[in-house]
């Protein structure tokens, strides 16, 4: 009981010395324009503390739920992103032709059929990653998830923007045929 009620609050971590400096400035403030007013009470400073501790904590409180709102809206496109994949892949796409593409720094190869390996060139498919592995999306599905989460799906191949215009016209000299077997 001998500790006071700020006291109690800097021990908390609720208030520092700065913070008390100034309302009790504000207190004095507050006193000196209510000294000629009779029946007013002066709100204490302990009062204030507690006031200012109360905003303090609703503030971080309201930070909290919103992250934690953000967080719960990610989870919950995530998931819808993950129906839509299930709901539009393709399946039976496993053929004797390769199909290689980039997935970030890596070349990886995409075994499919000779029709689906001329869709994916004409890019009429679009590959996305999905639970550790990649299916085949038609274009329009692929559009939907792309407005939704872009990062699931591979760039296309013709997406590469590294070179400059002269030198794009320099290569285009020497084209390569995407559909070359080996």
């Amino acid at each position: 009981m001998a500790n006071s009620l700020f006291d109690q609050l800097k021990k908390a971590g609720l208030v520092d010395e700065k913070k008390a400096k100034k309302v009790k400035k504000q207190k004095y403030q507050q006193a000196k324009q209510k000294k000629g007013k009779k029946g007013e009470a002066v709100v204490s400073e302990a009062t204030l503390l507690a006031e200012q501790a109360a905003k303090q904590k609703a503030e971080q409180d309201r930070k909290l739920n919103l992250e934690r709102q953000k967080q719960q809206e990610k989870k919950a496109q995530q998931a819808a992103v993950g129906q839509m994949i299930e709901s539009n892949r393709l399946t039976n796409h496993a053929g004797n032709v390769a199909y290689n593409f980039v997935d970030g720094c890596a070349v990886k190869t995409l075994n499919v059929t000779q029709k689906i390996h001329k869709q994916l060139i004409a890019e009429t498919l679009r590959i996305a990653r999905f639970k550790g592995g990649y299916v085949l999306l038609a274009e329009e599905a692929a559009q939907k998830i792309q407005q939704r989460d872009d990062s699931v799906l591979i760039p296309l191949a013709g997406q590469d923007d590294s070179l400059s215009e002269e030198d794009k016209d320099y290569y285009a000299q020497f084209e390569v045929p995407d559909d070359l077997v080996w």
